[in-house]
């Protein structure tokens, strides 16, 4: 069942030029569904990550934090259904296999290609199905295709998540357009659990990778769906180079600043695709905390409502509980002026100066808990750091699919 909270249709993303795209379904995990994606890049394309900071990390993300250091990609390969995490040597050696095969296929460097797992972990890849698809994958890339490589990519995803936007670098349309995959598992610490972005824009790896790192922090970092972050966690960018702009030397400059903006604008739109496809999810809640120490403060007590097991399960009843909201400002670790704090919900202030307010009406406040989209705004009185985060509710159904997940 697709969740409530799904966007209507997947999004028309155009062809970036320097990209084309293939995926198709070998039964590595799942039955009569895409789950093995190619994705060539053009020859001298920039490479950008953010990745897990997991310290059981995948061996596909170790691999890519190594190939990050070259900074150019021409060729991208991502499966579903199989982590390929916690799976020792074999691990590391099926995705040098597979980095093998595809270089070989395109006549590339091992470490221009980019390789991607997610799934169960702790079982071996079987990734002779991987590379037998190779050749037939080769065949079918053309620059559309961006649903079935968003679908291919998915594990307990409802829907296939994806985004496009268009930037201007001196005067010169550039595009982007990103997919991503996340349902459950979900607590970054560092970017997301898969995303990709790809752009026609000519920007060098040295650019790109500051510009992808400050907007990751702004948008995947500041999500949340149950806290547990994946030990396959990637988010990637690539520019292919293809578009004809003023070269650009450093990520601050102004000549940026609209591809920057369009970049944070996208990955937003990808966060909160996840986080709207949260297992078992039948609300979108935003967190915005105000009055903390610093950005950081602000950030970490957000994510301690987003996180609060208590706070999710009440917003999912329509409980107007706002004592656990108090409850998860407290845990925080972070500075917070008890006798200053301020809660609102839907806009209806709650809490004021460390208590309730005189003639407080519950009524408004369960009304807009019943919806679907629930705002929550709290203000800590000790500084001027602000953050906003933003999470799902905790249902039954989140428990039923992970429950049943590998059978």
């Amino acid at each position: 069942m697709v969740s409530p909270l799904a966007p209507e249709r997947f999004p028309d993303l155009p062809n970036v030029a320097g990209v084309r795209l293939a995926a198709g379904a070998y039964a590595l995990h799942y039955r009569g569904r895409p789950d093995v994606l190619l994705a060539e890049l053009a020859p001298g394309s920039s490479a950008a990550g953010v990745l897990t900071r997991s310290l059981t990390a995948s061996a596909p993300v170790e691999w890519c934090r190594k190939s990050l250091a070259g900074g150019r990609g021409r060729a991208l390969v991502v499966n579903a259904g199989n982590a390929n995490a916690f799976t020792g040597q074999a691990g590391v050696a099926a995705v040098a296999r597979t980095v093998k095969a595809v270089a070989g296929l395109l006549g590339c460097r091992p470490n221009s290609v980019f390789v991607a797992s997610t799934g169960v972990i702790g079982e071996a890849l079987p990734d002779d199905k991987i590379i037998a698809a190779l050749t037939e994958l080769h065949g079918g890339l053309d620059g559309g295709g961006w649903e079935q490589a968003a679908r291919a990519i998915m594990t307990t995803d409802t829907y296939p998540k994806g985004a496009t936007r268009i930037a201007t670098i001196g005067g010169v349309p550039v595009t982007l357009n990103g997919i991503a995959k996340g349902s459950g598992m979900i607590g970054p610490d560092m970017a997301t659990m898969l995303a990709y972005v790809f752009t026609d824009a000519a920007i060098p790896p040295a650019v790109l990778q500051p510009l992808l790192g400050r907007a990751a922090d702004r948008t995947f970092n500041c999500i949340t769906v149950d806290g547990d972050t994946s030990t396959s966690d990637t988010l990637m960018a690539f520019a292919t180079g293809q578009a004809r702009h003023p070269a650009v030397a450093k990520a601050g400059e102004a000549l940026l600043r609209d591809f920057a903006g369009q970049l944070d604008s996208l990955l937003l739109d990808l966060a909160h695709q996840i986080v709207r496809d949260g297992e078992g999810a039948s609300k979108f809640i935003t967190v915005a905390v105000s009055g903390a120490a610093s950005r950081r403060a602000a950030r970490r007590i957000g994510l301690s409502i987003a996180n609060s097991p208590l706070v999710k399960t009440a917003i999912a009843g329509a409980d107007a509980n706002w004592g656990r909201i108090v409850m998860a400002v407290g845990k925080a670790g972070e500075k917070a002026d008890r006798d200053k704090l301020a809660i609102a919900v839907g806009g209806v202030t709650i809490a004021r100066d460390g208590a309730a307010v005189a003639g407080y009406d519950e009524t408004p406040v369960v009304r807009h808990m019943k919806g679907t989209e629930i705002d929550i705004a709290v203000d800590v009185g000790v500084g001027r750091g602000r953050a906003t985060v933003w999470t799902c509710d905790l249902t039954q159904e989140y428990f039923t699919i992970n429950a049943d997940y590998r059978s």
